[in-house]
């Protein structure tokens, strides 16, 4: 063994120790990239398959969550982009993984985190989006208070359409003119007809494999979120990595536009 290895428990120990002390965010948000990059790297012969990886992984944060208390995860899966300008085989694949993970796991009996689904299922084979309505249903009464938002088919700019073309429908069936509307809105108006509704927004955004970008991944809700990019691919992150980005949040002193 090596001894980076048995150094490890000892070094997530003693984060651990030190992030328990300071603020903690309620929610976190995770761009997971670099699924297709690390199975290249480990020389896998499809590289698809680290979207395989990638799924399986999802489980280790929600544990490393609830040990810490941290109540709200949302996970970027798929975006608009992803379903449009990838190939058919690997989207297929990424989809055919993602309908496992989510009936194998997420809405199994004694399930301890409420589903919740962020995107447009219209935009999904019939198979993937069955499933996820069956994952939000499985867990609607889940009462442990841990909630998992999967962003999938999901877009930040396309969110913010959706929820001005809702608020617009809304107040012109109750008889508010346009302009009556333009005087009195406000940013909570908009907010509740987000697919992110009565969810805190994140208080820290972590993305992985190395890039430093939203990719359009919860624009509005991220207006005052910490960032914190790892150069670590998605299936290779690790606890250690989580708990640095936890300590480099609990160190910075958060403005909200200041």
């Amino acid at each position: 063994m090596h001894v980076s290895d048995l150094l490890h428990p000892l070094y997530a120990r003693r984060l651990r120790r030190q992030v328990s002390t300071g603020p903690l965010p309620r929610h976190v948000g995770l761009i997971i990239d670099g699924n297709r990059r690390w199975a290249r790297q480990k020389g896998l012969p499809n590289p698809s398959i680290g979207h395989q990886y990638g799924a399986d992984h999802i489980q280790d944060v929600q544990v490393w969550c609830e040990s810490l208390g941290i109540r709200h995860l949302t996970v970027f899966l798929c975006s608009t982009e992803n379903l449009q300008r990838r190939g058919d085989k690997e989207v297929a694949f990424l989809l055919r993984v993602i309908e496992e993970m989510v009936a194998d796991r997420l809405a199994r009996p004694g399930a301890r985190w409420r589903v919740h689904v962020a995107g447009l299922l219209d935009m999904l084979p019939d198979t993937t989006a069955r499933a996820l309505k069956n994952a939000v249903e499985a867990t609607r009464d889940c009462a442990t208070g841990f909630h998992l938002t999967l962003a999938i088919g999901y877009g930040g700019r396309q969110e913010v359409i959706d929820a001005l073309r809702e608020l617009l429908y809304e107040r012109a069936e109750a008889g508010q003119s346009m302009h009556e509307l333009a005087e009195t809105l406000t940013a909570d108006d908009l907010a509740g007809h987000l697919y992110t509704a009565g969810q805190p927004d994140p208080d820290l955004v972590i993305r992985t494999s190395g890039e430093q970008r939203m990719s359009n991944f919860l624009l509005w809700q991220s207006a005052y979120s910490e960032l914190y990019f790892c150069e670590a691919y998605w299936p290779a992150f690790r606890e250690i990595d989580f708990l640095r980005a936890l300590r480099s949040f609990a160190a910075r002193q958060r403005r909200f536009g200041g």
